[in-house]
């Protein structure tokens, strides 16, 4: 497999979380009436349930694909999200569709640790910096189109009918990594699985600052990333009545981070991850300030070329922080890459959903939680990123 090609096949590995999130959106409210959900925040709950799965799976699978390698957990992984799928489609109430979420966000943890510690078993420094930014420009394609392709099945079909065309894509990446990919985690490297060890590993990366640190940030940019995720079907259909043109706002949204993730490509292998980090939350907090005093001063409901004005820039800022937080969180990690990228993975989602679902259960007719909820991550992600920093300084 040459680099264009591993590129474009990690890419689809890590949006496969994407598309399983993305292309349920515009059937949020129509799963809620069909599973007699009450009160519409709480539709919101079939996104966080994925997450929270996807948190605990990582757990699981990086110690694997540590001692086993990294082709046979992907396998395992995928045919569990399989397994979730189906039951999503046969759920008949709340509860039984975010267990069904909860599996299949379990499963999707494989394509997500595989997929990183590949990576960082073969890229380290800027490179793997670079390289991120190349999978994230192609990862954002999916959510993109995710939404666009989910209104156009509802078109045809029924809601359940996006959970099997979710299915059958993780069907062709299981078939494409399974034919193409080579094992990246060579023999005379592989660590025999023991709680033992995992143990050792988990308090090396609880006691290094620095990985850490940027995990920790990681978790606190998503999670307002995530509070707006959970509230976009309803500020676009709900707020703002677009109805069927929703995915069209909200692909622009996805370009600006894809855009973001292309131009920091270019910039982070002459300014270095740190100082793309450190400008990049900067304005975020920023631009949510003010926002933050503007919105409450207009007297009405903000105009939506405002609120794309907005989310455009702030989601552009989140596309520069991503591959490089992750990337820098992992880079004191590369000799125990399996289990590192599961912890980085696992402790930053687990921040993330926590307060990017209690960020979206507070959505009241208005985008002001959203903008509340990344003037305050941002605010906390900032002085750590400084503090960080000048615990690296001292330590040269």
């Amino acid at each position: 497999m040459n680099f264009v090609e591993f590129i474009i096949l990690m890419a689809m590995m890590m949006s496969l979380t994407a598309l399983s999130i993305d292309a349920m959106l515009p059937a949020l409210s129509i799963i809620g009436d069909d599973l007699g959900v009450q009160n519409p925040n709480d539709n919101q709950l079939t996104i966080s349930a994925l997450f929270l799965g996807l948190a605990f799976g990582q757990l699981i699978y990086g110690p694997i694909s540590d001692s086993t390698g990294r082709k046979l957990p992907l396998y395992g992984g995928l045919t569990i999200f399989v397994l979730g799928s189906l039951i999503s489609v046969f759920a008949t109430n709340l509860t039984i569709m975010i267990i069904g979420r909860s599996i299949q966000g379990f499963g999707l943890a494989s394509p997500r640790t595989v997929s990183l510690a590949m990576i960082r078993d073969q890229f380290k420094g800027r490179e793997m910096a670079k390289v991120m930014s190349f999978v994230m420009m192609i990862f954002i394609l999916v959510p993109t189109i995710a939404p666009g392709v989910g209104q156009l099945i509802l078109l045809v079909a029924n809601w359940k009918a996006i959970f099997i065309f979710i299915m059958i894509m993780a069907l062709l990446i299981l078939v494409w990594f399974g034919s193409r990919m080579h094992e990246t985690l060579v023999e005379e490297n592989r660590i025999p699985f023991s709680f033992q060890r995992i143990k050792k590993s988990l308090i090396e990366i609880f006691t290094n600052k620095v990985a850490l640190g940027y995990t920790i940030t990681a978790g606190l940019v998503s999670s307002a990333f995530i509070g707006f995720l959970n509230s976009a079907q309803q500020i676009f259909q709900d707020q703002y009545n677009l109805g069927d043109q929703f995915p069209i706002y909200f692909g622009v949204l996805a370009m600006s981070i894809g855009f973001a993730s292309f131009f920091n490509s270019k910039m982070v292998m002459r300014y270095g991850s740190q100082t793309m980090v450190k400008t990049a939350i900067s304005l975020l907090v920023a631009i949510a300030i003010l926002f933050g005093i503007l919105v409450p001063n207009l007297g009405t409901v903000m105009p939506l070329w405002l609120t794309m004005v907005y989310l455009v820039s702030t989601l552009f800022c989140i596309g520069i922080l991503f591959g490089n937080l992750n990337s820098m969180a992992m880079e004191p990690l590369g000799h125990i890459a399996g289990i590192g990228s599961a912890m980085v993975g696992s402790i930053s989602t687990f921040v993330a959903v926590i307060i990017g679902t209690m960020i979206s259960l507070r959505y009241d007719g208005t985008i002001l939680p959203i903008i509340y909820g990344f003037a305050g991550s941002g605010g906390l992600s900032l002085i750590l990123i400084f503090s960080i920093s000048k615990f690296q300084e001292k330590s040269n």
